[in-house]
């Protein structure tokens, strides 16, 4: 997956092999390796690899970001962040696009809330606990 996320986020950047490798200190075949997946950076040029590419080191090693749709033709706030998949314990990683729009940090917590016939939604559980709050209240 880091490959790719190095080829998607350079092509999107339009940055060469070469200008990236030069970058980060590497040989632009070293930069096609990493892209093709006959290797990977280590740990201290991933590092680099993520500040010249503007990205955590977490989305570039973990997020599958070559999949994320672009926004460009949708409607304004409206959003299709691409597909996730759950894992054996039901566990979902939420698009890197979709946590920088909305501002989702590590240790938020999010609402789940279903409808059998429209499907799930993802609220800020603070909000959700507001909402709550005056529904329980009324109008007061």
């Amino acid at each position: 997956m880091i490959g790719e996320n190095i080829q998607y986020l350079r092509k999107l950047k339009s940055i060469t092999q070469e200008a990236l490798a030069e970058e980060v200190g590497v040989s632009r075949q070293t930069v096609a390796k990493w892209e093709n997946g006959e290797s990977a950076p280590d740990l201290e040029l991933s590092g680099k690899l993520s500040q010249v590419l503007d990205v955590s080191l977490d989305d570039l090693v973990n997020a599958p970001l070559y999949k994320t749709p672009p926004q460009a033709t949708q409607a304004k706030g409206k959003h299709m962040f691409g597909l996730v998949t759950v894992g054996d314990k039901g566990q979902i990683v939420i698009p890197v696009q979709a946590r920088r729009v909305f501002h989702i940090k590590p240790g938020d917590q999010l609402m789940v809330l279903g409808d059998e016939d429209r499907g799930l939604a993802l609220v800020d559980a603070n909000f959700f606990l507001q909402v709550a709050e005056v529904m329980r209240n009324g109008d007061k």
